[in-house]
């Protein structure tokens, strides 16, 4: 990378690391500054304003977890089947998403405080991430995998808010990453209700 490039990436770290321990509001250029050393002004020649930097924060954030996801799904056999699609899936977006970025946990925990634009030209990035979802779903239920009637709208805003959530309450000293994965997945593939059998479900601890 050129210096410069170097310089920006340093930026964005920093900003990624206030926006998710302070929020959008209490950060600001002087204090992204100040993290790398740098003359408040001379923020100004990788970046014009906080809201430019907020948005790429943002959208570095959801493209992490997009090429976690694919990366790990595109790894899989050829016949790998389509619960073991899903179960990767998941366990990629948490993993992604738990362990490994700033900007990750930035996205979900600031996007309601920002201004209307800025969450808009973060849009985009995230109906990317959607529609990756809307892959892996769609490609079940056309092979007969899934339920007849579910709604995969449904199911794919359910299990990526779901996902996005664990922010808030997961707690590593109870349990890995790929452990709750496990869960998520049990609970997406054969849902909760023993459905009138007496047999109880086993899940993974």
């Amino acid at each position: 990378m050129a210096k410069a490039e170097k310089t920006r990436a340093r930026i964005l770290d920093a900003a990624a690391r206030q926006f998710r321990q302070r929020g959008y509001a209490a950060v600001s250029l002087r204090s992204i500054a100040a993290a790398e050393k740098m003359k408040g002004g001379s923020l100004y020649y990788h970046f014009s304003s906080k809201d430019e930097i907020v948005s790429e924060v943002l959208n570095i954030g959801i493209e992490m977890v997009q090429k976690a996801v694919e990366t790990a799904v595109a790894d899989l056999p050829g016949d790998a089947t389509h619960d073991q699609v899903i179960r990767t899936a998941i366990k990629a977006h948490l993993r992604a998403f738990l362990e490994h970025s700033d900007y990750t946990s930035a996205n979900v925990r600031i996007f309601a405080q920002l201004p209307k634009p800025v969450q808009k030209s973060n849009l985009a990035a995230r109906a990317e991430y959607e529609d990756c979802w809307r892959g892996i779903l769609g490609n079940a239920e056309r092979d007969g995998a899934l339920n007849p009637g579910t709604d995969l709208n449904i199911v794919r805003l359910m299990l990526i808010g779901a996902m996005n959530a664990t922010l808030e309450w997961f707690d590593p000293k109870r349990g890995s990453v790929d452990k709750l994965a496990d869960r998520f997945a049990e609970m997406v593939l054969t849902g909760i209700s023993r459905g009138g059998d007496e047999t109880q479900m086993e899940v993974p601890i």
